[in-house]
């Protein structure tokens, strides 16, 4: 006689896969997305390979040091324009700001007789002055910065016009080229690196100096209680004051490091050009916040970072040189400026969802 042994049935096999992906992968994957810059660098390396491919001219070390001079003169004052849009304001004086420092400086110089060093600390202290006046006023009031610095920007347009002709009878400033000590200035604001000889590619210190403001930028947003102070500020200021975050502080302090910087490149563009268009300006600050946009910057505040934005502003300067490069008309520039903000845009409200989701 025979017995049967009953058995338990055999465990279904689970779906292990979903599980680890829960587990492993996708919350990997969150963490990647989550770094915005991320998705401008992939932006940043098919622009240059199409670039590459299509314009011959592209190829070349001359053209290589070209791109990130255009890049530069966007990249460096994104920086300090970027840390603002994280820390949850607007500057939109920030492209005219940089000519109110080249006036006051050739001005101050030429026209008054000032020492350059001095013209160049008065300019300083004007640059700063702003900043720390648009920081003061939207933290006291409470209006949006964007009214705010929208009225600066055109307060300062028509001071650099008005002052300009007022003493020039032109609408450029005066040639400060044969002011003494400028040698020194431009060996600090605008030298060029040569290589390979006479006729070789050129590369500006400029680019050197954007790279200076990204790394200290970046160290101070990743790695000190400023930049806790900033992501806070920009994320949920209500909740940030409340557990003793200097809110006011902090947003007074980016717009004085948006007047810094503003100075800074108008420092290099006298030392490069001599002189600048008293009425020129007007429509950078759009450039310095798109590059922040596309690097990942939030509109809202709060999410950001300085490599961000120089990859937004090295696809910007891919861009204005490829175009060139490539025998396009240079009109087209503008339509691919506004496609790049809008897909940054919304790719970073796909990634913001898909984030939120894993």
């Amino acid at each position: 006689m025979s017995s049967a042994t009953s058995s338990d049935p055999a465990p279904v096999p689970r779906d292990r896969s979903r599980n680890e992906r829960r587990g492993g992968a996708l919350p990997l994957l969150g963490a990647i997305l989550l770094r915005r810059e991320l998705s401008a660098l992939v932006a940043a390396v098919v622009i240059f390979a199409a670039f590459w491919i299509i314009a011959a001219p592209f190829r070349s070390w001359a053209a290589m040091g070209t791109v990130l001079y255009q890049s530069s003169t966007i990249g460096l004052m994104a920086v300090s324009v970027s840390l603002l849009m994280i820390g949850g304001e607007f500057d939109l004086s920030a492209g005219v700001g940089v000519v109110t420092a080249s006036v006051l400086t050739s001005i101050m110089t030429i026209t008054v007789g000032l020492p350059l060093p001095v013209s160049m600390l008065v300019a300083l202290a004007g640059s700063i002055s702003v900043g720390l006046f648009n920081g003061w006023l939207v933290t006291r009031t409470g209006i949006p910065s964007f009214l705010v610095t929208l009225s600066m920007l055109f307060m300062l347009f028509g001071f650099n016009l008005g002052v300009t002709r007022l003493v020039t009878n032109a609408v450029s400033t005066p040639n400060i080229s044969a002011a003494p000590g400028m040698e020194i200035v431009r060996a600090i604001f605008a030298y060029r690196l040569q290589f390979g000889g006479p006729g070789g590619p050129q590369f500006s210190i400029l680019i050197l100096w954007w790279l200076v403001f990204v790394a200290i930028a970046t160290w101070v947003l990743l790695r000190s209680q400023a930049g806790n102070w900033i992501f806070a500020s920009g994320g949920n200021a209500s909740s940030a004051r409340a557990v003793g975050v200097p809110t006011r502080s902090v947003k007074i302090g980016l717009f004085a490091f948006v007047g810094f910087s503003a100075w800074f490149y108008a420092m290099h563009q006298l030392s490069e050009y001599n002189t600048v268009q008293a009425g020129s300006g007007y429509g950078l600050e759009f450039l310095y916040i798109i590059a922040a946009v596309v690097g990942g910057c939030s509109m809202t505040g709060g999410v950001g970072s300085a490599i961000g934005s120089a990859i937004g502003a090295l696809i910007y300067g891919m861009t204005v040189q490829g175009i060139v490069y490539a025998g396009w008309d240079p009109g087209w520039f503008r339509f691919f400026l506004g496609l790049m903000l809008l897909f940054a845009v919304l790719l970073n409200l796909y990634v913001q969802r898909m984030s939120k989701r894993l």
